[in-house]
């Protein structure tokens, strides 16, 4: 069997679609994040070991689980079960937020911190497996950027709209507005796997096959997923670590359940507007013209600066534009904002260059158990560091190394050996696509 897939017939309305689709995917998440992280911050970063723990746990229970799916089910079925599953979850924990003074935030945050990482990770990473099914390399690079905008766009609307009405309906009301969200969301997706399908004689939804155990066989057997799989414990730690610090922060400053919330509001919506300005301006130049290895490698250098002047400058507040802002703000804004903004469309454009079962089992392992390990990994990392006295700036030289390591990865990775070749965006005939899945 070849590995040429048929291009996207009609390229321009399929990317509008999966730019509407992945905009509702991330209004959903990011409406429920803050009332996630106002859990974690309740409580400060010595709870998040806990939490990335069994979250870890979770996923690496999952994997099989979620292996045996893609091997026997179709994608549309698997589309569909999962998001309508995170649908029901959401209506499902409406009761326990209710109820959160009476639960307590770490027994609660146990439980929906878990669930929301899960949610995030399963359901954008399955949203952009669809995406790599149904365009190639070259179209990739192309529109990944602008459905990757659809997507920054869900995420300022999201902390926006979350912002506006939490005072008014309260968080546990959230909840649904989240699942609403989703339900477009999972219309929209089910109706561009059906018009590929239709483009492509129905053979993408077929099921993947193969073993329930390739997603992590994968990792370590095919050198761009191990290199991928490195570049997420170095790179994306680098957030986590923003995020830990950060979450002592909103514990001794913020005791009061809607400020926390609403400050990670005003948090995911800097982040999401420079990752939107990103895809607006230098994303898609860089993709197209530099190639997607270089939309790993700039955050990465982006990262290395910004541990270097909170080495410098260490956590105070600075001011920026009439307003007094924690260090610590502006590096999270900024790994987050270059990690949504750049890092993301580049490496599933990458992900166009593998095989199908790659693009769903291993990708999926490295995008969620992998990064849970990794989170776990730092988490930790910071509550030795700091009972051993090691101070912020400290942490920020160490996380300066780790970001020059992870330059380094961020290129082998964009130049990995067994990547397959571009393919040229032409629209295959019927015949053609025939003769494609021979």
């Amino acid at each position: 069997m070849t590995t040429t897939r048929p291009a996207t017939a009609n390229e321009g309305l399929t990317s509008v679609l999966s730019t509407v689709a992945f905009f509702f995917v991330m209004m959903a998440y990011y409406i429920i994040r803050p009332v996630r992280e106002q859990l974690s911050g309740a409580v400060g970063s010595r709870e998040l070991p806990l939490f990335y723990g069994i979250t870890f746990v979770v996923m690496l229970l999952l994997t099989p689980v979620f292996g045996a799916m893609v091997s026997r089910f179709s994608r549309k079925r698997l589309l569909g079960w999962s998001y309508s599953f995170f649908v029901l979850c959401l209506v499902a924990f409406v009761p326990a937020f209710v109820l959160q003074d009476r639960i307590g935030a770490r027994e609660l945050g146990s439980v929906f911190f878990v669930w929301v990482s899960v949610f995030n990770l399963f359901v954008v990473s399955l949203f952009w497996s669809l995406m790599a099914d149904i365009f190639q390399s070259e179209q990739a690079r192309r529109v990944f950027p602008t459905i990757a905008l659809g997507g920054m766009a869900g995420a300022v609307t999201g902390p926006g709209f979350g912002k506006l009405l939490v005072g008014v309906i309260g968080v546990p009301a959230l909840l649904v507005v989240s699942a609403i969200a989703l339900l477009v969301a999972l219309g929209l997706v089910l109706t561009l796997s059906t018009r590929y399908d239709h483009c492509s004689l129905g053979a993408h939804d077929e099921a993947v096959g193969g073993s329930l155990w390739a997603g992590i066989k994968e990792s370590w057997t095919r050198p761009f997923l191990r290199y991928m799989a490195v570049l997420m414990v170095l790179g994306d730690g680098i957030g986590t670590l923003a995020y830990a610090l950060m979450a002592d922060y909103t514990y001794a400053h913020y005791p009061d359940r809607v400020a926390r919330t609403n400050f990670y509001y005003n948090l995911d919506w800097a982040t999401n507007i420079l990752g939107a300005v990103l895809q607006l301006t230098l994303t898609r130049w860089l993709l197209v013209r530099k190639g997607a290895g270089w939309g790993l490698v700039v955050p990465a250098l982006v990262n290395l600066a910004l541990l270097l002047l909170v080495m410098i400058f260490g956590i105070g507040n600075i001011s920026a534009f009439g307003w007094a802002v924690p260090m610590l703000a502006i590096m999270m804004v900024g790994t987050r904002g270059f990690a949504y903004g750049m890092t993301k469309p580049a490496s599933d454009a990458l992900y166009t260059r593998v095989p199908r079962e790659t693009r769903y089992k291993g990708k999926n392992f490295v995008e969620t158990t992998i990064w849970r390990f990794g989170d776990f990994v730092v988490t930790t990392g910071v509550n030795l560091l700091g009972s051993l006295g090691v101070a912020v700036a400290g942490m920020a030289g160490i996380g300066a190394g780790i970001s020059a390591l992870a330059t380094w990865v961020a290129g082998r990775a964009g130049r990995s050996p067994d990547l397959l070749p571009e393919q040229p965006a032409t629209t295959a005939s019927p015949q053609a696509a025939r003769a494609a899945q021979a």
